[in-house]
Order: structure tokens, then sequence, then C-alpha cells
């Protein structure tokens, strides 16, 4: 019980932390990670042990399902090659330049120990930067690249990961084995991945109740890796596979009554998932503290100092070398001769990705999974070291990297290029016109007459507003009188405004799939027709059919 306390209590901490975060422009996760550490120096709080098979399932899963959710296909597609220099190249620097580190401090640690160190701090969480970089409206492709680079970067170093830890525990792994071993890891989560979203989506199609849906879209999470590593397959790429295919899916078989509570449900889950990690964790610390004296707890700062600038200096020059070289391959070839298409970062925006590096909760997760030797298996080498270094640097990189994130993009001076609000302009415009494509083809009548006077007024302001934008707006500031979701909500008779409703989906839809929209795009003005949706169902229920507003 005086465990659940302490939780109930940190949780609330956690909320108020976050508010705080909100006002001076910090990541949260920073200020978590400063009460995690405070916990471990507070007398008297337990040490509960989490079970190391749990601990990636329950911290990763969901997290890493929410962030694949909203993935673009469309944008990853175009900026391939910068997600995949940071999810292969920068995570395979990180993990030897920390491993040469660690051996060079602690000769004692096996090498499997040093590389499964650096798989642990080698993958960055984009949440953390994200949630800064969105409010100061950075270009686009920033964003993309980061949230893309979430996404792999966590497969490629717990891949990493398991191969050292395996080697650690039980002995050598032929390198022969390696390679076929990874091409049927990745094969087969990715199929995996497709065949369990189609599974999936024939249930949740089925089901009507909100708190139902909920239960399993969560359970259906961690079944979805469980069974992958169950088949020894990656349960970071199945999910992540699942998760964008169910994306492609969602917005036509989930009603607008039941995908509104559930996103609301997970982002909260993700919220707590995050602070009961950095909980976890000061419990942990606090059991190591007790364990070791004073001058052991100084060799354990220096070597975390020492890592956690290995750790962003790897990333850094990555980076600057991925940029460099990418703009000078795609260098005109002679005098007069055509730019290539450019691909690479400027300066700005690789000083911004290579500062983007904050540690989070696959990092945590992934040191609470080592091996701890009950029950007669062998503990994992200076397991203690690696979880008091993993924390250090997922504090250092949030407090110091978190807390400097905006200063540096208001030095830089990065702006927003519009590029979202002039996709979500097109698409209200697309929208509304097959709305009223689908009011016109209805019976005449009172009701749908009126019907097709509003969407008429509708699509003349998105008009004007798609018109607005071509003529030069960059700020993506609507001019007065533009749609907004509110504009939506109206009373009418509901078999003639699902008609339209329909319409409107479909378009949406299609407009994705087609790439003309992206996924950012696609989710603001799914939202407008879910708000929508609601009202008429609010509508259906109370019987109130007044007009239209």
């Amino acid at each position: 019980m005086h465990v659940f306390e302490i939780v109930i209590a940190l949780l609330l901490a956690g909320a108020g932390l976050t508010a705080l975060s909100q006002r001076i422009g910090t990541p949260y996760p920073a200020l978590v990670a400063l009460a995690g550490a405070a916990l471990a120096l507070v007398p008297g709080t337990p040490t509960p042990v989490l079970d190391p098979e749990l601990a990636l399932t329950l911290f990763v899963a969901p997290v890493l399902l929410d962030s694949a959710f909203d993935a673009s296909p469309r944008d990853l597609r175009a900026n391939w090659r910068n997600v995949a220099g940071l999810a292969i190249g920068a995570v395979a620097l990180t993990v030897v330049a920390v491993a040469v580190v660690a051996r060079w401090l602690v000769p004692a640690m096996p090498w499997p120990a040093a590389i499964a160190l650096g798989a642990i701090v080698a993958p960055p969480d984009a949440a953390a930067a994200t949630a800064v970089l969105k409010e100061l409206r950075p270009p686009r492709r920033i964003l993309v690249i980061l949230e893309g680079e979430s996404l792999f970067n966590d497969a490629s170093a717990l891949l990493i990961y398991r191969l050292a830890v395996g080697v650690a525990v039980s002995g050598a792994l032929s390198p022969a084995r390696v390679i076929p071993l990874l091409f049927v890891v990745t094969l087969g989560s990715a199929v995996l991945g497709i065949v369990l979203s189609r599974l999936i989506a024939l249930v949740i199609v089925r089901i009507q109740d909100v708190g139902i849906a909920v239960v399993v879209q969560f359970c259906g999470t961690f079944a979805v890796w469980m069974l992958a590593e169950r088949l020894h397959l990656s349960g970071i790429l199945t999910v992540v596979v699942f998760a964008m295919m169910s994306a492609r899916r969602a917005g036509e078989l989930i009603p607008a009554r039941l995908r509104i509570p559930s996103y609301a449900v997970w982002e909260f889950a993700v919220f707590v998932l995050n602070v009961l990690a950095f909980i976890l964790v000061g419990f942990q610390l606090k059991g190591i503290l007790g364990r070791i004296d004073s001058r052991t707890l100084g060799t354990y700062a220096g070597v975390a100092g020492a890592i956690s600038l290995a750790t962003v200096l790897a990333r850094i020059a990555w980076v600057s070398f991925a940029a460099a070289l990418s703009r000078w391959w795609c260098r005109p070839a002679s005098a007069g001769s055509v730019r290539r298409d450019l691909v690479g970062l400027s300066n700005r925006a690789a000083m911004v990705v290579g500062w983007c590096g904050m540690r989070g909760i696959v990092t945590l997760a992934a040191a609470l999974a080592l091996p701890i030797g009950d029950a007669g298996e062998r503990a994992f080498p200076h397991r203690d070291m690696i979880l008091f270094i993993a924390f250090a640097v997922v504090l250092g990189t949030l407090v110091i990297q978190g807390m400097t994130l905006r200063p540096l993009m208001n030095v830089l001076r990065l702006e927003d290029d519009g590029s979202v609000e002039r996709e979500v302009r097109l698409a209200r415009v697309e929208t509304l016109r097959a709305a009223l494509a689908a009011t016109l083809a209805s019976p005449v009548g009172e009701m749908s007459e009126l019907l097709r006077q509003r969407y008429q007024v509708l699509l003349g302001r998105a008009e004007a507003e798609l018109a607005f934008d071509a003529n030069g707006d960059r700020d993506g500031r609507a001019p007065s009188g533009s749609v907004a979701p509110g504009e939506r909500a109206f009373d009418v008779d509901r078999a003639l405004v699902q008609a339209a409703t329909s319409a409107e989906r479909s378009r949406l839809v299609a407009l994705r799939a087609d790439g003309t929209i992206g996924d950012a795009a696609f989710q603001r003005v799914e939202n407008e027709l879910d708000l929508e949706e609601l009202h008429l169902d609010q509508i259906a229920r109370t019987g109130d059919s007044a007009g239209i507003t």
C-alpha cells in the first residue's frame, strides 16, 4: 500500500510538473526526470523491482504504437535517407563510441555488456523534442525526420541490445548466424504486423462500446508485441508496422464516438507510462545507492558523465557529417548545370536535429529489462552501473538539451514553411465539394436545400482561404471568416448529413491515399469531421432538429 500511495502522489506531481513545463517551455520528461532522481534521495521510500521481461512490453509497446499510428508514410518516403541514416548510422556510431569509452574507463566490463550499454543509450526519444518544437513551429521536415527516426532507431538499437545481452548471459554468437537472423527477423516482423492489423481490424469494426474498444486496443497492442517476441521476431518492428497499417483504415472503420475518447485515453496512458518509468528508475537508483560506497558512487558518476558526453557528440558528429555529405553530393555537377534534388539538411536544420538527442522511456525500459540474476539465472555484468549510467544519460540530455532547445530555436530562427496549413485548406475545399455533390444528389426538399446552401457558404469561405494562401500567405493564419472546426456543427436532418459526411470522409481518405495531403493534415480535418459527427449523434438522441445554424 505504501508503494501505491507514493505512485499516486507522484502521478499528481507529474501532472503539476507537466503544467509547469508548458509554462516555461521545457519538455515535461525533463522535470519528471529530476523528480525521479530526487526520489532516490528520499529516505524511507521502498525499492520494488520490476520483472525485467515486463519492462519493455509495458513501457515501449503502447508508446511506440501511439507514435507510429500518427506517422505519415508519404513524408517518411520523402525523407527516407535522413531517417535511415539516423536510425542506422547514428545508432551504430553511438553504440561503438559508448562501448569504446565504457571499456576504456571500466576495463573489467565485458565487450557484450559495453555494447549493450551503447544500445541502451543510443535511441533518442523524439517526443521530448517535438513537444517543444511543435510550439515553435519549425519547418515540417524537421519534425518528420525526428518522428520517423524515433520509430526505427528503437528497432535497430534494441536489436543490437538483444544480441549483446544474449551473448553476455549465454555465451558467444556466431556472425554466420547473425546476418540471416537479421533478415528473417526484419521480414517476418513486417509480415506479422500486416497480418495482425487486418485481423484486429475485423474485431474493432464490430465494437460499438467505447470502453470495450479501448480495452481491445490496449490488449491488442500488448498481444502483438508478445506474439512477436514468442516467435523470436522484433516486437518493435511488428508494432510499428501494425500501427501504421492500422492507421490507414482507422478513418473508415472506427466511428467518431469511439475514436475521440480512445485517442484521449491513449494520450493519458502515454503520459502515465512516462511518469511511471521515471518513478521505477528512481526506486532502482535508491537500491543501487544503498549497495555502493561514496568512492564507487564517484566512479559511477564520472563514467556516466563521460558516456553522456560521448552520446551527445556521436549524434552531433553523425548529423553534421551526413548533412554535409548530402549537400556535397547534391551540388551542381558543373558550372551552369542544374542542381540535383537536395535531400540534405541545411546547417541550421542539422544543428537542431543534432541537438534533439534527448533520451527517454526506451532507454529506461531497456535498462530495467537487463537480467537481474534471480532463481539461479546469471546476473547481467555491471547491471547496477549500467542502470545508473542510463538514467544519468536520460537526465542529462533531457535537462541540458531539453531546456536549451527553445533558446537554440530562437537564435536559429527556423520558421514553418506552412505546408501542413496549405494541405489542410486544400483538404477542406475538397471535402466540402464532395459534401455539396452528395447533397445535390439527394431528393429535393426544404432540408436538403438548406443543407446545400450551408455547404455552399462553407465552400466559398474555404476556397477564399485557399486562394489567400496561394497568393503568398505563409504564417498559417486564415483570413477572417474562414472555416473553423466549430462551424461544422449544425442542426439538420441526420440522414442527409450522414450522406454528406460520408462523402467528405471518403474524399479525405482518397486525398491521403494518393499523396495529395499527409497524415498531419488528414488528422486535423478528420478531427473536424469527427466533431460534426458527434454533434449529429447528440441531435439524434435528443430529437432536436431545429434547422441549420
